[in-house]
């Protein structure tokens, strides 16, 4: 098969590699429908973490399947299927609570930027579609396999609820999505902080009634003047900054609640600052398993459509093309398709 390596920051090549095979009886192996490039795909390309040998990338598939284990009654060929970046098995007492991303077999894919994906634990990471989706489709399919699903993550764990203002910090895909989940939340005024008009555009058209375009202690007293001086109800944390998390305690007014969904580079929170706010603080991995079902409905009816996130399609081949638009910030999702 062919997919994407990195060697290096700033290095990906599309090479050979050996065919995914069938390891233990809760395997399954896939034929990519589509793949794509995701905003924490940067940060080993960037160099932000370390990348000690060459390795696949890639966490994000939707695709149809060609052969399962022997273990594995969930799915059968020639499905389609939509699954998650963090495999789970459906039975363990973190999944049965909901929490899927944490399943004590979990694995975290990274191998998805490829024509064929073996997936661990299909049983319970695979969901199948009736029938074969359009292609209009497999974009919002695909985000929801990621980014939806962790833009969803964030607003229930910043516990977004109807006629509730919500804060959206990062304009990437994921807070872009979190727009999404705030609206069909039924948040009355969703605040993105953008500084990047096609992305405000998308926000708005996503679900967003205010942009904010200052940042840190500025983007702050901004939101602060939009909340009568309180602060949002919820905020909705999608970048892994420090001035990002400082900016998403900072906007929730006492007794709100952040969701954070950005994975944290070099990220603290004064545990005494925190005590004092009154602010809840919850995150992490998204259970994205968890909203498979209610997520795929609502992109096959048509009441979401987060693929409209990726504006730059390439062929699989030209992968480091779109890794590279988006670090330049030319494209804000990169579709792939093998």
């Amino acid at each position: 098969m062919r997919g994407a390596v990195i060697h290096a920051p700033g290095d990906i090549r599309f090479e050979t590699l050996d065919d995914p095979e069938i390891l233990y009886p809760t395997d399954a192996i896939i034929r990519t429908a589509v793949t794509c490039v995701c905003g924490s795909d940067l940060w080993p390309y960037r160099g932000a973490e370390p990348t000690d040998a060459p390795h696949p990338m890639g966490h994000e598939y939707v695709g149809f399947v060609e052969e399962v284990g022997s273990e594995v009654t969930a799915v059968k060929p020639g499905q389609f299927v939509v699954g998650s970046f963090a495999t789970s098995d459906g039975t363990c007492a973190n999944c049965r609570n909901g929490f899927q991303s944490n399943c004590v077999n979990r694995e975290f894919m990274s191998t998805c930027q490829a024509d064929h994906v073996r997936i661990p634990n299909a049983q319970g990471t695979l969901v199948a579609t009736d029938g074969v989706p359009g292609e209009e489709f497999w974009p919002g399919l695909l985000a929801v396999s990621d980014v939806m699903g962790t833009g969803w993550w964030a607003a229930d764990a910043a516990e977004v609820r109807p006629g509730s203002t919500a804060v959206v910090v990062g304009d990437g895909a994921v807070g872009l999505c979190a727009v999404i989940a705030a609206r069909q939340m039924g948040a009355e005024r969703i605040i993105a902080m953008s500084r990047h008009e096609p992305r405000q555009r998308l926000a708005r058209a996503f679900g967003a009634t205010d942009i904010v375009t200052e940042r840190g202690d500025q983007g702050v007293a901004r939101i602060k003047e939009l909340t009568g001086g309180i602060g949002a109800d919820s905020v909705l944390e999608c970048v892994g900054t420090p001035e990002a998390m400082r900016q998403a305690l900072h906007s929730a007014r006492p007794g709100g609640n952040v969701g954070f969904v950005g994975v944290p580079h070099d990220v603290t929170v004064d545990g005494q600052e925190l005590f004092f706010s009154h602010v809840g603080l919850r995150g992490g991995p998204a259970p994205v398993r968890r909203y498979l079902p209610d997520l795929i409905e609502r992109v096959l009816t048509g009441a979401i459509d987060p693929g409209k996130v990726f504006d730059l399609t390439l062929p699989l081949d030209q992968v480091a093309e779109g890794y590279k638009a988006m670090d330049e910030r030319r494209a804000i999702k990169t579709l792939l398709k093998p």
